[in-house]
């Protein structure tokens, strides 16, 4: 029974929504974050908040989409849909988790974080799942909006602003997004045909969708760029990022004009590539 109310939180996803928010906070605090130079409980008290946060939302979303969920091949199995779990107790979870989110941010941290995490929950779980998911294939796009929060509100914990540094840490994640779910999304396109949710993979030809995913990359790969030229990374970070973008890039020029189904090694590639970029910025912070 847990192990079942854990796999509503989505832990692999809140994981790395914890480790961006951690990469926003090293950023910030140009890597003295865990030193002394910082109050001993800013750490704990961000990251658990960013990782509740995360948490009640996905519980949140696990219960407004356990009606599609039961009809998914790729969802069915999840706990709510299998009825291993009651609903009621599901929805009282994610708000348990989120109130406990905006608290702790609240009091331990700061205002801005706070708020900045309950955005994050209320575009996530209200607005993309409860409304635009089921409307409009704009869904990925306006939703992408909370997954790119973590490492602003990291930021956010240490410097109690936003600033240019924490905008460009913010588009890299938002840009990221859309291209990453548009490649899992073909993978399973009959599936959300079947359940009539019109994400761009049900309302638009696979050579449309890789050609938007593809101007969405390259505006990553150029936004990725930035932070070196304004200091915040070393020449290595730079290096890394220009040939993991040509790689990004190739791999999409591939599909559109040899037309070859690559689905699953974009969406697999394009967690390779998010991964190194927030790698060489721990490795590489100025």
């Amino acid at each position: 029974m847990l192990i079942d109310y854990i796999k509503l939180t989505s832990p692999g996803i809140t994981l790395l929504v914890m480790l961006t928010g951690f990469t926003g906070m090293w950023i910030a605090s140009s890597g003295t974050v865990l030193s002394s130079s910082l109050p001993h409980d800013l750490f704990l008290f961000s990251i658990l908040g960013i990782g509740l946060a995360s948490a009640g939302a996905s519980v949140l979303n696990n219960y407004y989409d356990r009606d599609i969920d039961r009809l998914m091949q790729r969802t069915c199995k999840r706990p709510l849909p299998d009825g291993r779990i009651n609903a009621w107790n599901a929805l009282m979870l994610g708000v348990l988790l989120s109130s406990a989110a905006f608290v702790l941010l609240l009091i331990k941290v700061n205002v801005l974080s706070a708020f900045l995490a309950a955005s994050a929950i209320f575009i996530y779980s209200f607005i993309y799942t409860a409304i635009l998911k089921r409307r409009t294939p704009l869904a990925t796009e306006i939703g992408g909006i909370s997954g790119a929060l973590p490492p602003l509100i990291g930021w956010v914990a240490v410097k109690g602003t936003i600033s240019l540094e924490a905008l460009l840490l913010f588009a890299m994640m938002f840009l990221w997004q859309p291209p990453h779910f548009w490649a899992l999304a073909l993978k399973c396109r009959e599936d959300y045909k079947r359940v009539g949710i019109p994400t761009m993979s049900v309302t638009a030809s696979p050579e449309e969708v890789n050609l938007r995913s593809l101007i969405y990359v390259s505006a990553l790969v150029m936004v990725s760029l930035f932070p070196y030229f304004i200091g915040m990374f070393g020449r290595l970070y730079l290096i890394v990022s220009v040939i993991a973008g040509i790689i990004y890039l190739s791999l999409y020029l591939m599909v559109i004009v040899l037309k070859r189904d690559m689905n699953k090694y974009l969406f697999h590639y394009s967690i390779i590539y998010i991964s190194l970029i927030f790698l060489f910025m721990f490795v590489d912070l100025k």
